[in-house]
Order: C-alpha cells, then sequence, then structure tokens
C-alpha cells in the first residue's frame, strides 16, 4: 500500500489549470480523464497566449461540460502584445466560447517584460474584460502596489477577477475582497515553508477557490513532480483542515464558486 494514499472528494473543480503547456502534450486527455475518475467535474484550462488558447479551445470541444477555457496574454510576455492583434484574438476566443481573459497581470520578480509595458498589457485586457463582460484571471508577484491600483480600475469598470495562485499578503487579498474579487490557493500552500495560516483563514466562503496551476507547483508529497488536476483534493483537503471544515464541505463549496466565478454550466 502507498504511504500516501490519494485524497479523493465527490466532486471538485481545479479553477486553473495549464492543460496546454507542453508538459501535457503527450497526455492530456489521460490526465484530464485521472482527473475525471478523482472527481474532477470541473477544470478551467488556462489560455495564456495565442497558442496556448488555441490548443485550450480544442481540449475544451474534446471534453465538454469538464473542461473550459480561458484566453489572454501572461506578464512575462507583455512585451509581445499587438494593440491590433491581440484585442482580436481575445476576442475571438470569447466568441468561441472562452469564459475569461487570462492569465494576464502583473510579475515584478523576473521581469521578463518592462514593467511599464507589463501595466500597459494588463491595462488592456482589463479593459476587454470591461467590453467582452468576463471575469479576469491575475497573475501578481512582488507587484503589489500597482496590482492594488489595477484591482481599484477594474471594480470601477465592474470587472471582477481571481487572484490566482496566491502567496502575497492579507492586505492586498484584503482589498481584492473589498471589491468582489476572488482568491484562489494552490499546492504551495501544503509545502512546509508556507506559514501564513491566516490568510487561509481569511478569505471568506463564498470568494474562495482552488487550483493545480499544473503542470506546476504539485502538493506535498508529490512536490517536484509534474503536477496534474487528479491532486487538487490533498490541496482542498489541507485547506479544510486549516479551515475547520470537511474536505467534502470544502470540495463542494469551491466547485460552486469556480462554476459562479466563471459562468459555467453544471
Amino acid at each position: 500500500m502507498s504511504k500516501h494514499p490519494e485524497v479523493h472528494v465527490a466532486a471538485y473543480a481545479d479553477s486553473h489549470v495549464h492543460l496546454a503547456s507542453e508538459a501535457f502534450t503527450d497526455d492530456v486527455d489521460a490526465v484530464i480523464d485521472r482527473a475525471r475518475a478523482n472527481g474532477a467535474r470541473a477544470l478551467v484550462c488556462i489560455g495564456e497566449s495565442e497558442a496556448a488558447a488555441a490548443r485550450a479551445a480544442g481540449i475544451t470541444l474534446r471534453h465538454p461540460g469538464l473542461v473550459w477555457f480561458t484566453a489572454g496574454v501572461h506578464p512575462h510576455d507583455a512585451a509581445t502584445w499587438d494593440t491590433e492583434r491581440h484585442p482580436a484574438f481575445v476576442r475571438e476566443a470569447v466568441a468561441q466560447g472562452a469564459v475569461a481573459v487570462g492569465e494576464c497581470g502583473l510579475d515584478y520578480h523576473y521581469d521578463f517584460s518592462p514593467r511599464e509595458v507589463q501595466r500597459r498589457t494588463l491595462t488592456a485586457q482589463l479593459q476587454l474584460a470591461a467590453e467582452l463582460r468576463r471575469p479576469v484571471v491575475l497573475h501578481t508577484r512582488d507587484a503589489e502596489a500597482d496590482t492594488a491600483d489595477m484591482l481599484r480600475d477594474a471594480a470601477a469598470a465592474s470587472v471582477c477577477g481571481v487572484l490566482h495562485c496566491y502567496t502575497g499578503s492579507r492586505e492586498l487579498a484584503r482589498q481584492a475582497l473589498e471589491v468582489g474579487w476572488y482568491v484562489s490557493f494552490s499546492g504551495i500552500v501544503t509545502f512546509r515553508n508556507w506559514t501564513d495560516l491566516d490568510l487561509l483563514r481569511d478569505v471568506p466562503d463564498d470568494r474562495l477557490l482552488v487550483e493545480s496551476d499544473a503542470p506546476y507547483l504539485a502538493p506535498v508529497p508529490h512536490r517536484g513532480k509534474r503536477n496534474e488536476s487528479a491532486w487538487v483534493p490533498r490541496t482542498i483537503a489541507h485547506l479544510a483542515s486549516v479551515r475547520g471544515r470537511t474536505a467534502e464541505e470544502l470540495a463542494a463549496l469551491t466547485l460552486y464558486n469556480t462554476r459562479r466565478f466563471f459562468g459555467l454550466s453544471a
């Protein structure tokens, strides 16, 4: 018997998974099947580039009712933003069924694109979200002050979003929650060096999402391996323990929240 038997719940959502990644090129359908067998009822496949969004759309067509997709440009690639081509690509993706704009945002940790360019590109995508009436999947790292400013601007334009794979401060989370946004946690919260348990408790039940961010950030005891949506119940079980809930309760709650946030059919 395995030292770490897999955690199973009746029904859960993975609100952020990169199924279109090259890491899944050879077995993406098997990865999805394993997630379904472990209780997955909604997988949101992130299209963080034109190419990824196209692959994500194709995956969604093969798995209707289980997989949905998004479309946007990641902050690492903000310098590639074309003011004509990229808005057209996002609009077309939404016309084809994309449920959100993103993953977009600000990343001042790696600075793969200049910060001013990142801000302009995020502003453009927030404007698209307002125009298209879609929520936003936001990446933020080491950019809290500018992210807070963007949150206020987005809220003023009636744009809702999620701080995905959140590892930031309680203050930024509070500001996001105050304007109606959601906060999503990944397998990072199961790592030994995660110490901010109060943050995990502070997010209200109705604003909480969970995700894999696969192929990255596999939860303990799979840390260091290619991550999969099938392992999200481990993150759910950990969060449930911290918040004083059962894993089944938290799984059902976050599945409901995922469907509501992205406007998914049950």
